[in-house]
């Protein structure tokens, strides 16, 4: 059990990594080094300002280095560290997890809602 703000700490830890944008991100980069506008290419439906705080983000937790080449116009580029290369592993766990669950959560959330809307249409007789 975890007491005091260590447990703010892991909280809000595991919200930036399972945001799905964070997820998308690890998962593009784990290939190679790549520049923030061929990144946002390769994501599709992320903005640049959701790419731009991802990437702040994944930075500021040492997850993803960032690269300034002194260039004109400059060259930026994003790459996983050795511990944000750790989070693949368990990364591609939980995707493997939800690919083998899918059918069964699809039936469980298909029964849920008729029974809503069963439940909906008893009170509204009544």
């Amino acid at each position: 059990m975890i007491r005091g703000d260590g447990g703010k700490t892991l909280r809000a830890i595991l919200d930036q990594i399972c945001n799905k944008w964070t997820l998308l991100v690890v998962a593009t980069l784990e290939r190679s080094r790549v520049r923030f506008t061929d990144l946002q290419h390769q994501i599709p439906g992320i903005s640049q300002r959701m790419l731009t705080l991802t990437l702040r983000n994944l930075e500021r937790d040492g997850l993803v280095s960032r690269t300034v080449h002194a260039e004109v116009p400059p060259r930026v580029e994003y790459e996983l560290t050795p511990m944000g290369r750790s989070l693949i592993p368990p990364a591609l766990a939980l995707a493997g997890w939800a690919m083998q669950h899918v059918p069964a959560i699809e039936a469980s959330r298909a029964a849920y809602a008729d029974r809503a809307e069963t439940s909906s249409q008893a009170a509204n007789r009544t």
